[in-house]
């Protein structure tokens, strides 16, 4: 099964709760939620990884 990982917008003027990113290949280990924007506000500084 891919990877999923789970992401927060933190920025206050944002309406977005959360989303999920599924990974169909291979990503690098050096990647990560900084790498990514906000699909809403498109902040790259206010997201954070949800970890369960």
């Amino acid at each position: 099964m891919p990877a999923t990982l789970e992401v927060k917008c933190t920025d206050d003027d944002c309406e977005l709760d959360m989303f999920e990113m599924h990974y169909t290949y291979d990503m690098p280990d050096t990647v990560s939620v900084m790498d990514f924007s906000c699909p809403y506000c498109g902040k790259t500084d206010s997201l954070d990884e949800i970890e369960l």
